[in-house]
């Protein structure tokens, strides 16, 4: 496999993933090669386009010269990315990276509005196109070394979990599709008379920025604030609950900023009557372990469980079939009775999903109604319910 081979020849110790320095070096390679395949395949079909007076090859071949200027983009955004943390940034810098692929998925929405343009112009302005055999095969050929491409991007992409690098692989898929689209206008001109090189221009221009606006997509939610990895949450979790005396947890939250540059925080319940020393070496143990396994920085926060009282037992499995009744609850936790005698109030939160329709007057009233149905049971309660969003 050649992607491999390329990775194996020019990238040292390609294993350890998690260093920088070779991070930053699958960057490199992921960019010259498309440096140099990209600006390749211009060469070859601007060629082509000027020799069979086609403006949808022309067109592809301007968009292979806006690859090159990608990739350009695409290595300045892992050189940047890679510069240590300071004052003014203590998570590093590592959100450039996302940065550059947004530039980039822009520069290639500007590439389908400009060629949208001349393919309009061509349909008004119809030329005839001459059809010949061998610039035809050139990109035929050139669209076998674009799927190669795109699946180098994606394979190196893959292994450093690049945004960039995947984008640049969905990139070369489009540009596969758009290049197939012309060479089929290409063959086809031979017994149509019409301009449908422009028609077929407009249509390799449209999916062109259709690629542009999945790219802005794709390479704008991380700085946005995306949520995180589903699969990495359980993970996480997972982790968590095999240290000694951690009964659940909760309340998780991660922040990215950038590859490699994860911030997590989560609550860990633990027994109520455990030794604060014991418990905070496990605690202290399980940030440090888990921190070194995922490449992260894991903040865990301690909550006491009282698992040992009665009423408090009882109480919470009541509760907890009171909340099954309510479907917008995931769970509940920090549960907990306060206060002696017929006044007492039960605390705990209630987990929801995140959803935007769900508004603070709607917590109030599930507050409210879950609040009706504890007093059935319990009409000297008095329920203080905190209502917490699902983050991940």
């Amino acid at each position: 496999m050649l992607s491999k081979l390329l990775v194996t020849r020019f990238v040292k110790n390609h294993e350890n993933t998690a260093d920088p320095k070779v991070r930053e070096s699958y960057g490199y390679l992921g960019g010259i090669v498309g440096i140099i395949v990209n600006f390749i395949l211009f060469l070859i079909k601007l060629s082509v386009g000027l020799l069979v007076k086609s403006i949808a090859v022309t067109a592809d071949a301007f968009n292979n010269l806006s690859d090159v200027l990608s990739s350009v983009i695409t290595i300045a955004g892992f050189k940047l990315a890679s510069k240590p943390a300071d004052a003014e940034h203590p998570f590093g810098h590592g959100r450039i990276e996302y940065i550059s692929g947004l530039i980039v998925a822009f520069m290639v929405m500007l590439v389908g509005f400009e060629f949208t343009k001349s393919s309009f112009d061509r349909i008004i302005n119809p030329s005839k196109i001459n059809f010949k055999l061998i610039p035809f095969i050139l990109i035929l050929l050139s669209i076998a070394v674009k799927i190669w491409l795109s699946k180098f991007n994606k394979y190196v992409g893959k292994k450093i979990n690049s945004s960039a690098l995947e984008a640049a692989s969905l990139d070369a898929l489009s540009d596969v599709i758009s290049s197939s689209t012309v060479a089929l206008s290409l063959f086809l001109s031979q017994w149509i008379s019409f301009p449908i090189d422009g028609y077929v221009g407009i249509a390799v221009s449209l999916f062109i920025l259709y690629s542009g606006y999945s790219l802005v997509k794709e390479t704008i939610n991380p700085l946005l604030g995306e949520a995180p990895n589903p699969k990495f949450v359980e993970e996480l979790k997972k982790e968590v609950l095999k240290y000694d005396y951690i009964t659940g947890v909760h309340d998780l939250i991660i922040h990215n900023y950038g590859p490699g540059r994860v911030m997590a925080s989560l609550h860990a319940e633990v027994p109520y009557n455990m030794s604060i020393v014991k418990i905070h070496e496990i605690i202290d143990r399980a940030e440090k372990e888990i921190s070194k396994n995922h490449n992260i920085f894991l903040v865990i926060h301690m909550d006491p469980v009282n698992t040992d009282d009665e009423e408090i037992n009882h109480t919470r499995i009541e509760v907890s079939n009171v909340l099954k009744n309510f479907s917008q609850i995931n769970s509940f936790h920090d549960f907990r009775i306060v206060g002696e005698g017929d006044h007492k109030n039960l605390l705990f939160d209630v987990v929801i999903d995140f959803n935007s329709n769900f508004t603070h007057e709607d917590e109030g009233k599930l507050i409210s109604n879950i609040d009706k149905e504890i007093k059935k049971l319990h009409p000297h309660y008095n329920a203080l319910i905190t209502v917490d969003r699902e983050y991940t």
